[in-house]
This record gives structure tokens, C-alpha cells and sequence, in this order.
């Protein structure tokens, strides 16, 4: 009995002990107090873009650059006139010390720089716009986005044949001489698709139309976008349109009086007798999607594209006071098209290449060196333009557009 006393009171004072080391262990160090599940990682985003507010290219980018971090309530900061070469990797680095976990590029030629960043940094994101080696490269941390533009600015056509026809009606020129002009930055499939969705967009309504197409060699030189335009103007192209980011051409046409269709934003304010429309990608849904991406520790896509349906895909206000009548329903119109796919902008019924319809395309989607042409891009009845790739690759010179020069 004595012993079984003993047995019972060891037994007792094993138990008293463990319920006081239960009560004074440490918290699990995994959980934060008072919450089940754990913290949000602080975001900050570095942005780099090629030129300043000065560019309506550039200005597009950062007006969605603050709207996106202020929605999505994180820290950013603003890189600008970063060149397209090791300027932009030692920025990159630079913001990746200033904290930054999330850094984007607004420029083809940043592709190669932001590559070799991110492959020295894995815990850093790069996004990069226009670029066209992410699905290739196949980084976890280095991604392209794009938007169709093309069917932006075919709508935009719309309103330039519009535009057209009614000048022609009034007896201003006949449909034969129903030219317009195109100020291009460089002969990059980006600047081909285009202007020539721009184009067919105008034919859908104007079929006489024609166009000539000259570029300056520079996404952003206001004097030979200015002189572009005149040379355009002086070729008697009856409106002109562009894909280049100064108001040198703008300018052109409210000195010349001629109706314009410019990119990226509304030039109304400095040329509203001219101004007629204008289209622009939104890059404010593609950042929130990336900063959401990283908030939840989910995989960002690694060929992103966005379109009308998205919101990346948008136009600006009309200006009544210059656009034809009956512009804004055509539009409308046509963009319920679209998105319900009954229309397709690259459609080969729409367009001939010397003469012939085309029936098979190979694009060079997987860019290499030599930009060799690797995939069939033809699928029923029409170029599937940003399907295999978020940017462009439409590359393809059709009859009724002329180059008045292509050294770019």
C-alpha cells in the first residue's frame, strides 16, 4: 500500500508539471498573434520608362503606373528617360536597393537588360511591356504583356474612313483621292500591325482608300515626327494617323488644318479643329493583375494579353466638332463585333499581298537572332495575330499601303 501511495503521488507531480510547461510554452513563432492567417508581404513597385511626361507613350504608362499602385494601395516609384541599354539594368538594380519587388519596363529595348537583371535576382518580379522573349526564356520571374491594340486602332480606322467619306461627299476630293498618311516609328511587326489594322479599318467603310506610310526612325522625335507629317501632307494625304509619341505630327495637321487620328491619348486640347479620336492600350488592369499576383503569391502569366473585354483596349472621347457624323454608333457598333468575335480584324478575305490572298503565313513568334519564322499563323480564314504571343507579329505588307521609305 505504501508503495502504491508513492507510485500515485509521483505520478500527480509529473502531471501538476506538465500542465505548468503547457502553460509557459512559447507561441509558435509561424502564427501571428491574434490572427490565423499570415501577414500581407509589403509591396513596392519600381517602374522604368523609356522617356518622360513629355511622350504620350511614356505619360500612358505612368498615368497607369499611379492608378494601379493607388488602387491596389502599394508603394511605387517612377524611373524616367532610361535609354535601351545598360542604363536600364544598373535602374533595375537600383530600385531592387530601393526596396522594390515588383519592377517594370515600358520598352522593347529594355527586353534584353530586364532579362539579365531578373536572372540575378529570383525573389524579384520583372514585367516587361512589348517584349518578346518570355515564353521562351521561361523564367519564373521574367514576364511580357501586351494588349490587341490592332483591334483599337481598327476602330479608330473607322472613324478616319468616316471621316473621309464625309469630305468626299461635301466635294472636297473624290473617293479615288482618298489617301491618308501614317507616321511610323520604326518597321517592327508592333508598328506594321498598326497601321495596318488602321488602315483596314478605314477600307471597311472608305473601299477607295490608300495609304502612304513614312518613319522617322525614333519612337519619340517631336521634329522628324513633325517633318514626317509634312512630307505626308504634302503628298495630299487628306488625314493622317501615327504610331510614333511627340505631337510633332498633331501639330502638322492643326497648323494644316487636316483631320488627325493620333495614339496614346487626346490631343483635343492642343489641336481641337484637327482631332478626331484617338486610340491607346490601358496598362491599369495588367499592373493591378501583377501586384495581385505577388500579393497572393500566385504565378504571373508569362505572355499576358489584354483586350477591349479587359479594358486594356480603349478610346478616347470622340470630338464631335471634327468626326463625322454617325461616328460614335459605327464604333460602338463594330466593338460589339468584336468582342463577340464576329469580327476579326486580320481577316485574308479583307486584304491581298500582290495581288493573291494569302492562304498559309509563317510569323516569327519564337524570336531568335535571325527572326526566323517559326509558326503557321493562318487559322480559319484569318491571321491570328496575338494568339501564340502577346505582342505583335503581324508583319506583312499588303496592297494599298505604300512605304515611302523602310530603312528602319
Amino acid at each position: 500500500m505504501k508503495k502504491l501511495l508513492c507510485a500515485i503521488l509521483v505520478l500527480a507531480m509529473c502531471a501538476l508539471a506538465f500542465v505548468g510547461c503547457a502553460q509557459t510554452a512559447p507561441e509558435n513563432d509561424n502564427k501571428p498573434a491574434g490572427n490565423d492567417k499570415p501577414a500581407e508581404k509589403a509591396l513596392k513597385v519600381g517602374f522604368i520608362f523609356l522617356h518622360d511626361e513629355n511622350s504620350t507613350y511614356d505619360l500612358n504608362f505612368m498615368n497607369a503606373a499611379k492608378a494601379a499602385c493607388e488602387n491596389q494601395g502599394v508603394e511605387y516609384v517612377l524611373k524616367s528617360n532610361i535609354p535601351e541599354g545598360d542604363e536600364c539594368y544598373q535602374t533595375a538594380l537600383d530600385l531592387i536597393d530601393d526596396g522594390c519587388n515588383i519592377i517594370f519596363a515600358d520598352s522593347f529595348g529594355h527586353e534584353d537588360f530586364m532579362i539579365k537583371a531578373a536572372k540575378e535576382n529570383p525573389d524579384v518580379q520583372f514585367c516587361h511591356a512589348t517584349g518578346t522573349k518570355a515564353h521562351t526564356e521561361k523564367l519564373a520571374n521574367y514576364h511580357n504583356a501586351f494588349a490587341s491594340i490592332y483591334e483599337g486602332r481598327y476602330l479608330a480606322g473607322i472613324a478616319a474612313g468616316l471621316k473621309l467619306n464625309e469630305m468626299i461627299e461635301a466635294g472636297d476630293f473624290t473617293a479615288e483621292e482618298a489617301k491618308i498618311g501614317y507616321v511610323g516609328a520604326f518597321t517592327y511587326a508592333e508598328v506594321i500591325s498598326g497601321y495596318t489594322s488602321f488602315f483596314l479599318g478605314a477600307r471597311s467603310v472608305c473601299p477607295s482608300v490608300t495609304m502612304e506610310v513614312q518613319f522617322t526612325g525614333s519612337w519619340y522625335d517631336e521634329a522628324a515626327e513633325k517633318e514626317a507629317a509634312e512630307l505626308l501632307l504634302s503628298h495630299n494625304c487628306k488625314l493622317i494617323s501615327q504610331h510614333a509619341d511627340s505631337m510633332g505630327a498633331p501639330s502638322a495637321c492643326e497648323t494644316a488644318g487636316v483631320p488627325n487620328v493620333s495614339y496614346n491619348g487626346s490631343t483635343q486640347d492642343a489641336c481641337p479643329n484637327t482631332f478626331i479620336v484617338s486610340s491607346r492600350i490601358d496598362w491599369t488592369p495588367y499592373m493591378e493583375y501583377m501586384i495581385d499576383c505577388v500579393r497572393k503569391g500566385e504565378a504571373i502569366a508569362d505572355d499576358w494579353c489584354g483586350g477591349i473585354e479587359e479594358g486594356s483596349v480603349v478610346l478616347t472621347e470622340i470630338n464631335e466638332k471634327v468626326a463625322a457624323a454617325g461616328t460614335k454608333e459605327a464604333i460602338a457598333k463594330a466593338e460589339e463585333e468584336l468582342k463577340a468575335g464576329t469580327l476579326n480584324v486580320f481577316k485574308t478575305e479583307s486584304f491581298t499581298v500582290n495581288g493573291e490572298k494569302l492562304d498559309s503565313y509563317k510569323a516569327d513568334v519564337d524570336t531568335d537572332a535571325a527572326y526566323t519564322p517559326d509558326t503557321e499563323v493562318i487559322e480559319n480564314g484569318a491571321f491570328a495575330e496575338s494568339k501564340y504571343r502577346s505582342a505583335p507579329y503581324f508583319d506583312i505588307r499588303i496592297d494599298g499601303i505604300t512605304l515611302l521609305n523602310d530603312a528602319y
